[in-house]
């Protein structure tokens, strides 16, 4: 009754079914992983976000790696704005999706080293993004600011490419080993994302608080994986099945022809 399953056709359909089992499985412990993973992430930028602020030296320093655990701690700093020595960062997005520029302000600490400040997005003048925009001044003298720390953005992590030739004031990355050389001063590792004081007239936006990864979604996607693992010999009986009964419908004389003729 089940001989087809060793024709050509099911003997093909039930190789790819044993291949594909062990695939879904390996896919939903892959999706697994990935949820863990982005869980501890989610975790990581909650406990950040959550510490109580410290002054940037603690946590920083001229030529410091900002490391994973550091990123997202709320710092303070105390100095001055070198407006002077103020550039724009080239091609970032706001909320709405809007082109224009991140303002980069160097922040003189009061014992002179140089902490690079993120003040927040403004838009472009114009399409051509070539002139230097009108950027508004931030407070003067003597201040303390607050924002969150940040790693120095490279090409290799963020995709963006470090484009030579760019017009005056005008960066396509924040790091903190250009702005040294730039300035020709001590600069700390990384920068900060300012949160406070915040600006006057709501300009520079000052830029919002990182969101948590989807880790449920992977969830999701990992018990869907396996539930397609589970199906596959199932549906693979289900078929088997049925067409063992086709095969027997077909082969069964017609009942029509067998069926004496009346008197």
């Amino acid at each position: 009754m089940y001989r087809f399953l060793l024709s050509r056709q099911w003997v093909i359909l039930t190789l790819v079914a044993l291949l594909l089992i062990p695939t879904m499985i390996r896919l939903g412990f892959w999706q697994m992983h990935r949820y863990e993973e982005r869980s501890a992430r989610n975790q990581l930028v909650a406990d950040a976000l959550n510490a109580k602020p410290v002054p940037v030296e603690k946590l920083t320093s001229p030529g410091h790696t900002v490391t994973t655990g550091q990123r997202y701690r709320t710092v303070t700093a105390v100095g001055h704005f070198d407006t002077d020595r103020e550039v724009v960062v080239r091609r970032r997005v706001n909320a709405d999706e809007e082109v224009g520029f991140h303002v980069l302000t160097p922040f003189v600490l009061t014992d002179g080293k140089v902490l690079l400040v993120n003040r927040g997005w403004i838009p472009a003048d114009g399409p051509s993004q070539t002139a230097f925009p009108k950027v508004p001044a931030p407070p003067s003298g003597r201040i303390t600011v607050t924002g969150r720390l940040m790693p120095d953005e490279t090409t290799e992590a963020s995709g963006i490419k470090n484009l030579k030739g760019l017009p005056d004031r005008q960066v396509m990355l924040i790091n903190s080993e250009q702005e040294a050389r730039r300035l020709d001063a001590r600069v700390l590792g990384g920068y900060i994302a300012q949160t406070a004081p915040e600006p006057k007239g709501d300009t520079p936006e000052l830029i919002g608080r990182p969101g948590d990864e989807n880790a449920p979604l992977n969830y999701a996607y990992a018990i869907q994986w396996w539930l397609f693992a589970a199906g596959v010999p199932l549906g693979w009986v289900i078929l088997a099945r049925r067409e063992a009964r086709e095969r027997a419908e077909a082969a069964a004389p017609d009942e029509t022809e067998t069926a004496p003729a009346p008197v």
